[in-house]
C-alpha cells in the first residue's frame, strides 16, 4: 500500500470512530434522560436542557474527528 493510500484510510478510520462514538454518546444521553423523566416527570424540562446540551456536546466529538483529522 503506498503512503498515500494509507493516510487517507487513517483519515476514513478516524472519521468513522469518531462519528461511532458520537452516535453511542447520543445514544446513551437520549436513553438515560428518558429514564430520568421516568423517574421524576416534573424534572422533564430540566432534564430536557441538560440532554440537548450533552448531546450537542457528543456530536462535537464527530465534528472535531472529521475535520481536525485532515
Amino acid at each position: 500500500m503506498d503512503p498515500q493510500a494509507a493516510v487517507s484510510l487513517h483519515h476514513a478510520l478516524q472519521g468513522a470512530f469518531g462519528c461511532f462514538a458520537a452516535a453511542i454518546g447520543v445514544a446513551w444521553i437520549g436513553s438515560k434522560a428518558v429514564e430520568a423523566v421516568g423517574r421524576n416527570p416534573s424534572a422533564s424540562g430540566a432534564i430536557l436542557v441538560q440532554s440537548i446540551l450533552g448531546m450537542a456536546l457528543a456530536e462535537a466529538i464527530a465534528f472535531y474527528a472529521l475535520f481536525l483529522g485532515r
